[in-house]
Protein backbone atom coordinates (compact mmCIF):
# COMPACT_ATOMS: atom_id res chain seq x y z
CA UNK A 1 0.00 0.00 0.00
CA UNK A 2 2.99 2.89 0.54
CA UNK A 3 3.76 2.44 -2.88
CA UNK A 4 0.65 3.67 -3.99
CA UNK A 5 0.65 7.05 -1.10
CA UNK A 6 2.02 10.01 -1.91
CA UNK A 7 5.17 10.85 -0.04
CA UNK A 8 5.48 14.42 1.81
CA UNK A 9 8.78 14.72 3.63
CA UNK A 10 8.90 17.57 6.32
CA UNK A 11 11.17 20.50 4.85
CA UNK A 12 11.79 24.01 5.34
CA UNK A 13 10.45 26.48 2.67
CA UNK A 14 12.20 27.01 -0.91
CA UNK A 15 13.89 30.30 -1.17
CA UNK A 16 10.77 30.93 -3.98
CA UNK A 17 8.64 30.11 -1.10
CA UNK A 18 9.29 33.03 0.97
CA UNK A 19 6.65 36.06 0.99
CA UNK A 20 7.47 39.09 3.06
CA UNK A 21 3.36 39.83 3.68
CA UNK A 22 3.53 36.92 6.15
CA UNK A 23 3.66 35.95 10.03
CA UNK A 24 4.97 32.83 10.54
CA UNK A 25 3.86 31.74 13.97
CA UNK A 26 5.87 28.34 15.02
CA UNK A 27 4.81 25.88 17.62
CA UNK A 28 4.71 24.20 19.58
CA UNK A 29 6.46 26.69 22.24
CA UNK A 30 9.11 25.47 24.39
CA UNK A 31 8.60 25.46 28.21
CA UNK A 32 12.46 26.17 29.91
CA UNK A 33 13.14 23.93 32.43
CA UNK A 34 15.56 24.71 35.34
CA UNK A 35 17.48 21.63 33.88
CA UNK A 36 17.62 22.80 30.48
CA UNK A 37 19.32 26.64 31.58
CA UNK A 38 21.71 25.05 34.06
CA UNK A 39 23.05 22.38 31.58
CA UNK A 40 22.95 24.90 28.71
CA UNK A 41 25.02 27.26 31.03
CA UNK A 42 27.70 25.04 31.89
CA UNK A 43 28.40 24.07 28.71
CA UNK A 44 28.95 27.44 26.96
CA UNK A 45 31.16 27.85 30.40
CA UNK A 46 28.83 30.83 31.12
CA UNK A 47 29.70 30.96 35.15
CA UNK A 48 27.26 34.14 35.47
CA UNK A 49 25.87 33.57 39.05
CA UNK A 50 22.52 34.94 37.46
CA UNK A 51 21.77 31.40 36.03
CA UNK A 52 23.47 29.29 37.98
CA UNK A 53 23.98 30.67 41.71
CA UNK A 54 19.84 30.53 43.09
CA UNK A 55 21.15 31.89 46.40
CA UNK A 56 22.95 34.86 44.60
CA UNK A 57 20.59 35.35 41.94
CA UNK A 58 17.34 35.37 44.62
CA UNK A 59 19.21 38.43 46.53
CA UNK A 60 19.41 40.41 43.43
CA UNK A 61 17.25 43.21 42.56
CA UNK A 62 15.09 43.23 40.43
CA UNK A 63 14.30 39.72 39.80
CA UNK A 64 14.78 38.16 42.78
CA UNK A 65 15.45 34.84 41.11
CA UNK A 66 17.79 32.96 38.29
CA UNK A 67 17.54 34.28 34.54
CA UNK A 68 17.45 32.26 31.61
CA UNK A 69 20.78 32.46 29.72
CA UNK A 70 20.17 34.58 27.13
CA UNK A 71 21.97 32.75 24.29
CA UNK A 72 20.29 29.91 25.41
CA UNK A 73 16.69 32.28 24.99
CA UNK A 74 18.52 33.42 21.71
CA UNK A 75 18.93 29.66 20.37
CA UNK A 76 15.59 28.66 21.14
CA UNK A 77 14.17 31.42 19.21
CA UNK A 78 15.70 30.05 16.05
CA UNK A 79 15.50 26.68 16.65
CA UNK A 80 12.12 26.78 16.93
CA UNK A 81 11.81 28.58 13.22
CA UNK A 82 13.90 25.52 12.11
CA UNK A 83 11.38 23.14 11.14
CA UNK A 84 8.75 25.79 9.52
CA UNK A 85 11.55 27.45 7.71
CA UNK A 86 14.71 26.17 6.99
CA UNK A 87 14.57 22.67 7.70
CA UNK A 88 16.82 21.27 5.18
CA UNK A 89 16.77 24.11 2.77
CA UNK A 90 19.23 26.19 4.37
CA UNK A 91 22.79 26.53 2.82
CA UNK A 92 24.37 28.69 6.30
CA UNK A 93 23.55 31.41 8.62
CA UNK A 94 25.09 34.29 7.47
CA UNK A 95 24.95 36.89 10.22
CA UNK A 96 23.00 38.19 13.30
CA UNK A 97 22.05 41.82 13.96
CA UNK A 98 19.87 43.31 16.20
CA UNK A 99 19.51 41.38 18.88
CA UNK A 100 17.43 42.18 21.91
CA UNK A 101 16.37 40.78 25.36
CA UNK A 102 13.37 43.30 26.60
CA UNK A 103 12.33 40.85 29.11
CA UNK A 104 13.89 38.17 30.43
CA UNK A 105 12.94 34.37 30.65
CA UNK A 106 12.77 32.39 34.26
CA UNK A 107 12.47 28.51 34.88
CA UNK A 108 8.88 27.66 33.85
CA UNK A 109 8.40 29.94 31.23
CA UNK A 110 7.24 28.80 28.07
CA UNK A 111 8.61 30.55 24.50
CA UNK A 112 6.69 31.01 21.75
CA UNK A 113 8.37 32.41 17.97
CA UNK A 114 7.35 34.04 14.99
CA UNK A 115 9.00 34.89 12.21
CA UNK A 116 8.48 37.86 9.14
CA UNK A 117 11.07 37.32 6.20
CA UNK A 118 12.10 41.37 5.94
CA UNK A 119 13.95 40.73 2.55
CA UNK A 120 14.47 38.04 0.17
CA UNK A 121 16.74 38.23 -3.30
CA UNK A 122 18.66 35.94 -5.24
CA UNK A 123 22.27 35.61 -4.61
CA UNK A 124 24.53 37.34 -7.19
CA UNK A 125 27.53 35.25 -6.61
CA UNK A 126 25.72 31.43 -6.25
CA UNK A 127 22.94 30.43 -8.74
CA UNK A 128 20.65 28.10 -7.13
CA UNK A 129 20.47 30.27 -3.78
CA UNK A 130 19.30 33.26 -2.84
CA UNK A 131 19.55 35.48 0.92
CA UNK A 132 16.62 35.68 2.88
CA UNK A 133 16.64 37.77 5.94
CA UNK A 134 14.23 36.72 8.97
CA UNK A 135 13.08 38.67 12.11
CA UNK A 136 12.17 36.70 14.88
CA UNK A 137 10.52 37.32 17.53
CA UNK A 138 10.00 35.25 20.60
CA UNK A 139 7.41 35.67 23.27
CA UNK A 140 6.46 34.06 26.49
CA UNK A 141 3.42 32.39 27.83
CA UNK A 142 2.08 35.94 28.68
CA UNK A 143 2.62 37.63 25.07
CA UNK A 144 5.49 39.60 26.38
CA UNK A 145 8.49 40.22 23.87
CA UNK A 146 11.60 38.20 25.77
CA UNK A 147 13.74 38.18 22.39
CA UNK A 148 14.31 39.82 19.26
CA UNK A 149 16.95 39.32 16.55
CA UNK A 150 17.33 40.16 12.67
CA UNK A 151 19.07 36.90 10.64
CA UNK A 152 20.68 36.59 7.50
CA UNK A 153 20.65 33.28 5.95
CA UNK A 154 21.65 31.83 2.43
CA UNK A 155 18.71 29.01 1.34
CA UNK A 156 18.56 26.97 -1.37
CA UNK A 157 16.28 27.54 -4.68
CA UNK A 158 13.63 24.76 -5.53
CA UNK A 159 15.42 21.93 -7.39
CA UNK A 160 14.41 22.07 -10.74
Amino acid sequence: MSEQLRRVVQRGLWFEEFDTDVLYEHRPGRTITEADNVLFTAVTMNTQALHLDAAFADAQPPFHQRLVNSMFTLSTLVGLSITQLTQGTIVANLGFSDIAFPKPLFHGDTLYAETVVIEKRESKSRPGEGIVTFAHTGRNQHGDVVATAIRKTLVRKKPD
